[in-house]
């Protein structure tokens, strides 16, 4: 069983959003974006904390207006998280929001109108060291690739794509990331592809409109997953019809499942058969929401039955296996003297997971301790 992911990922130049690395050898972030008026200050700002505690790397903020614009500055003074500005065509709410303190713009450079436009937001972002986001959607190409091209292509996105690159290129601005997001799974992936041969600047990755949570989780992971298995992306967001922090959870999800990541509980449960000793699903459910406050990296199995329960546990930092009445218990691979009542699994269980989750914290705290000494 592999502890390690063994994902080769695609080497990227890094850029800084506030105080989180974004490609070269940085972890690959997880991101989100509000949806409350920018304009109603209290409610963002309990958002983007709501957010953060959730896990979340990056935060995402549109600024559509100049009043969204001084909105964002009341902002920025309340949150820690690095705050990105999602902006449109004006380049004037972009040398706003610069100077309240962004730490990335979103805007494409040639969607800003005349070269000065874009010398003054380039210039601006140099100057106070703050990246560019570059981001082309399949739904919004520029009229003339919807003429040449008749239909959203990968081929389509990425001359969009390189066209704003250009644009930055010439200015000799690099710090910039870029994403090339379709709510087509296949086109969405090809474009990335493509884009990763011609740049080495960190991708953005995204499945865009996925959809609701159900639907749109399991599209956003077969086209991320797809792409982070091949080593491209740097950073990503989940989109989906439904509340920003599922986004957060989501793409930990996928990390974790490549092992790129480890936040949080990994549980391993069965899908329950006729096997089960004790009632899995509502355990593991019950389980799920009790624990999820706990970011200690962890992996737990619940299984069932004693036919795959004892091989699960042995690789687990903590194991269940099902048998009549009470359950074998397991910690760091090694089958415990107790065992626990089938009727008070979710209890129990907590307790462990939490004592252990303790116990692995102070660990790593004197590892780290050690290493800075």
């Amino acid at each position: 069983m592999f502890k390690e992911s063994p994902i080769i990922r695609r080497k990227s130049r890094q850029i800084m959003v506030g105080n989180v690395p974004v490609g070269g050898d940085a972890p690959i972030t997880v991101q989100s974006m509000t949806n409350t008026l920018t304009t109603d200050v209290a409610a963002t700002v309990a958002q983007i904390k709501a957010l953060e505690n959730v896990g979340a790397d990056i935060v995402r903020v549109s600024v559509p207006t100049m009043d969204a614009a001084e909105a964002f500055k009341e902002i920025k003074k309340q949150v820690r998280v690095p705050l990105v500005t999602d902006i449109h065509f004006d380049y004037r709410i972009a040398l706003k929001v610069a100077e309240y303190g962004a730490d990335c713009l979103r805007i494409n450079p040639g969607n800003i109108g005349r070269e000065d436009r874009v010398r003054a937001v380039v210039d601006a972002a140099r100057d106070k060291n703050i990246p560019i986001r570059i981001g082309v959607n399949g739904g919004s190409l520029e009229k003339d690739l919807q003429e040449k091209y008749r239909e959203p292509t990968p081929q389509a996105l990425l001359e969009s794509a390189m066209r704003h690159v250009d644009i930055l290129d010439k200015l000799d601005f690099q710090e910039f990331k870029v994403s090339v997001k379709a709510s087509d799974v296949f086109l969405a992936v090809e474009s990335y592809r493509l884009l990763a041969k011609q740049i080495d600047n960190p991708l953005h990755l995204g499945i865009t409109e996925a959809g609701g949570l159900r639907s749109g989780s399991v599209k956003s992971a077969v086209g991320l997953g797809l792409l982070l298995s091949e080593g491209i992306g740097d950073t990503l967001r989940v989109s989906l019809a439904a509340n920003p922090i599922e986004e957060i959870k989501v793409g930990f999800d996928i990390l974790k499942s490549l092992k790129l990541r480890s936040r949080g509980i990994n549980l391993i449960a069965c899908p329950s058969c006729s096997r089960q000793e004790f009632d899995v699903i509502s355990t593991v459910n019950a389980l799920e929401e009790r624990i999820e406050d706990i970011l200690t990296p962890m992996d737990v199995s619940i299984i069932g039955c004693i036919v795959n329960g004892p091989g699960e546990a042995i690789v687990s930092d903590l194991g269940l296996t099902g048998s009549s009445k009470k359950s074998g218990y397991y910690l760091d691979g090694i089958r415990q003297k107790e065992r626990f009542d089938n009727s008070n699994l979710v209890d129990e269980l907590e307790q462990r997971i939490r004592a252990k989750a303790k116990l692995l914290d102070k660990s790593n705290a004197i590892d780290i301790k050690e290493i800075d000494q």
